[in-house]
């Protein structure tokens, strides 16, 4: 099995293994345990996750705030319909977006579109049929018009349109933390979280702390790339802070393990690990773009657990929870192995129904 070939990333879903809608409550979802070391795999309720924790590790989440950044509207000369998701922002002010459009060949450099009682102009263009829409006059303007306009913007395997618009979908598709505007898809990991589970969690001894990774194009967009390597993640801005820094570096002296809270935590951690020998699994501070694709061959440095939901076929964080599972395995050399077993993992977990993608379980993965 080449571990770069695309194909090798493949597997059939039925399609009623992907879920619809959110587990009511959040953490009553499905949780497969994996401890790859022992090839052990149990089968548990997310609300079991405290378990899978040890007092002194650190768990990181990610804090991002998802935004309603789907837009329906119309050309504003022949009122032809026109679909608009907001990728990232292109200016710190909100005013200037990256955006992908449909019908985008209709829709050049200086076309208007209609949402609402606002019009949106196409100020310029960029590789990947990305257009650059100029959307309003600042931050909160932005905000204001898509909480008013906009729908939370759901994959486009969940069929239920009408969820999407309800109001419901709002909550459902963010995170109990969620507090800092920008993703247009949510880290999905996180969405099984609870303010209860969390408590539990701390009263554990289990340290929490944050990091802010802005999910966008670079996360879902497709590997259609038949050599992976060859394959380009989209910038996606991610932060840590200062007290995120230190929580990791006290987690290191107390000889915790640094769990990551999503694919999204475990990027940014990797993206902001810091350099030299003496500050091995530690990270830095600050605010990058990251365009870091993980995939086997990647030696982890910060991120010893994972928890993550399962993920589509051919996908960028399937490669990641690979490249996770060969690190746990022995790195270089195991790759093909640790492929081998992710795939295992995922015909087990369809054996036994759990549910898939942004909707659906979850797997912790350690050591």
């Amino acid at each position: 099995m080449n571990f770069y070939d695309l194909d090798a990333y493949d597997y059939e879903l039925p399609a009623s293994r992907i879920a619809q809608a959110p587990a009511v409550p959040r953490d009553s979802s499905r949780l497969l345990a994996w401890r790859v070391s022992e090839g052990k795999r149990e089968h548990l309720s997310f609300r079991d996750i405290p378990n899978c924790l040890e007092p002194d590790d650190l768990l990181v989440l990610n804090d991002t705030r998802v935004l309603p950044a789907r837009l329906w509207g119309s050309k504003a000369k022949s009122g032809a319909r026109v679909e608009v998701l907001l990728l990232s922002p292109s200016t710190p002010d909100f005013r200037l977006w990256k955006a992908l459009v449909r019908p985008g060949r209709r829709l050049p450099v200086g076309a208007e579109i209609q949402v609402g009682e606002r019009t949106l102009s196409v100020v310029g263009r960029e590789d990947g049929g990305i257009r650059v829409l100029c959307v309003g006059t600042g931050k909160d303007d932005v905000l204001a018009f898509l909480d008013r306009e906009g729908e939370m913007p759901l994959p486009p395997y969940i069929k239920t349109r009408d969820f999407a618009r309800d109001f419901s979908a709002r909550e459902s598709y963010q995170t109990v933390f969620a507090l800092n505007d920008g993703s247009v898809a949510a880290p999905t990991a996180s969405l099984h979280f609870t303010q209860d589970l969390l408590g539990r969690i701390k009263d554990r001894g289990v340290e929490v702390a944050w990091v802010t990774l802005h999910v966008g194009l670079g996360t879902f967009r497709p590997v259609k790339s038949q050599d992976i390597r060859d394959h380009h993640i989209h910038s996606e801005y991610c932060r840590v802070s200062s007290a995120t820094e230190e929580a990791v570096r006290k987690c290191r002296r107390r000889r915790g393990r640094v769990v990551a809270g999503g694919t999204t935590v475990a990027r940014t951690l990797e993206s902001m690990a810091a350099d030299g020998e003496s500050e091995r699994g530690l990270v830095r501070t600050g605010a990058m773009g990251t365009e870091l694709f993980i995939y086997p061959g990647f030696a982890y440095k910060v991120v010893d657990a994972l928890i993550t939901n399962f993920h589509l076929p051919k996908s960028s964080l399937l490669m990641l929870v690979a490249a996770f599972v060969n690190d746990l395995i022995g790195g270089a050399g195991q790759e093909e192995r640790a492929l081998a077993a992710v795939r295992e993992t995922y015909s087990l977990a369809i054996s036994e129904e759990y549910r898939f993608f942004s909707f659906g379980d979850a797997m912790f993965i350690g050591k």
